[in-house]
């Protein structure tokens, strides 16, 4: 691992270091899981975003497949 040094607010650090799970881990093994979850949710965001250009916005299934929606049954209708 790597040291890095931070600049934190100081009413944000105090509040991390009265944490229950702060003072039973460390600081730093609570901001490393925190800028874990931060790149999780970018990267969930980002692939959300990509769904969204990809099949938002009435796009459908794409000119190839135009016309085949009422194709599909499903079995026993």
């Amino acid at each position: 691992m790597k040291a890095i040094q931070i600049t934190m607010d100081e009413d944000l650090l105090h509040r991390l270091d009265a944490s229950p799970e702060t003072k039973r881990d460390g600081r730093s093994a609570v901001l490393r899981r925190a800028a874990e979850e931060y790149l999780m949710r970018r990267e969930r965001i980002r692939i959300r975003e990509r769904y969204e250009a990809a099949y938002g916005a009435g796009g459908g299934l794409g000119a190839e497949l135009e016309g085949w929606e009422d194709q599909g049954v499903w079995p026993g209708d």
